[in-house]
C-alpha cells in the first residue's frame, strides 16, 4: 500500500482507525511492515508527516500515547497570513503546475543523519536537557510544584532523545560543532508538548502543554546548583 514510500504523509491522522494507527505504529518504531504473517523492510530513509484537525473531532480517533511518543516534534500550524493566502490562491485556481526541486537524495539525508550524530554534546549540556524532562515527572525529585498540580504523565527517555538529537541539527544548522543551552531551549516546545499529558485540573482550568513547558523552561536553572 501506500506506506511503501520513504516520506509518508498521513493527513488528519486521527481519523485512521485503531487497527490503522496500530500498523503505523510498527512503520514508526521498527520501519517494517508484517502482512499475513510475512514482515517487510522500508527502505531507508523513512519518514512520517502527519497532520491532526483540532477542531472537528466527531468521526475521529484518539492517537496512542505511544504512537505519539514516536512522532520527532509536534508543529503548531496558525491561520496563513496575507501572503501565504496569496500563494495559496494562485498555486490553486490557476492553471500552473507546481513542479517541486529535488533537495537531495536518500544517500544524502543518510550521510547528513549520520552527521548530527557526530555534533558534540557536553556534559553539562546534557544534564540541562535530562532534567527539563525530569522535571515534568510529576513527584519526581526534579518535579516543581506546576509539574505536581497539572501533569498526569510526563515525557519519556524519548524526548531526551528527541532534545539531544534536534539540538544538534540546530547547531549544525547554524554552522557549529557543539550543542549549547540555547539550542535545546529552542527546540524543547516542540519535542515535549505532544509527550506530556495533564491531568484533568488542567483541562478544566483550560491549561495547555506549553503554558506548563515554558514555566519549566523558565525555572529550571542550566546548572544544578545540587
Amino acid at each position: 500500500g501506500p506506506i511503501f514510500t520513504q516520506i509518508c504523509l498521513a493527513d488528519e491522522i486521527n481519523r485512521a482507525t485503531p487497527k490503522t494507527q496500530s500498523a503505523m505504529l510498527e512503520t514508526m518504531q521498527e520501519g517494517t511492515v508484517t502482512a499475513a504473517a510475512a514482515r517487510y523492510e522500508l527502505k531507508k530513509p523513512f519518514f512520517v508527516l502527519a497532520t491532526q484537525n483540532p477542531i472537528e473531532q466527531e468521526g475521529t480517533y484518539p492517537l496512542p500515547e505511544a504512537q505519539l511518543d514516536r512522532f520527532f516534534f509536534k508543529l503548531l500550524v496558525g491561520y496563513s497570513n496575507r501572503e501565504e493566502l496569496a500563494t495559496i490562491v494562485e498555486r490553486t485556481t490557476e492553471a500552473v503546475t507546481i513542479q517541486p526541486a529535488k533537495v537531495m537524495n536518500g544517500d544524502e539525508v543518510l550521510h547528513w543523519q549520520r552527521l548530527v550524530r557526530e555534533v558534540i554534546l557536553a556534559d553539562h549540556v546534557r544534564d540541562y536537557l535530562i532534567r527539563l524532562v525530569l522535571a515534568t515527572h510529576p513527584q519526581g525529585p526534579f518535579a516543581l510544584p506546576v509539574t505536581n498540580q497539572y501533569i498526569r504523565w510526563g515525557a519519556s527517555p524519548r524526548a531526551a532523545q528527541t532534545l539531544a538529537l534536534a539540538g544538534k541539527v540546530r547547531a549544525l544548522l547554524d554552522g557549529r560543532y557543539n550543542v549549547s543551552f540555547e539550542d535545546i531551549r529552542r527546540v524543547y516546545l516542540p519535542a515535549l508538548r505532544h509527550r506530556v499529558i495533564l491531568n484533568f485540573e488542567a483541562q478544566a482550568e483550560g491549561i495547555d502543554p506549553d503554558h506548563i513547558l515554558l514555566e519549566l523552561l523558565e525555572k529550571v536553572p542550566e546548572k544544578d546548583s545540587g
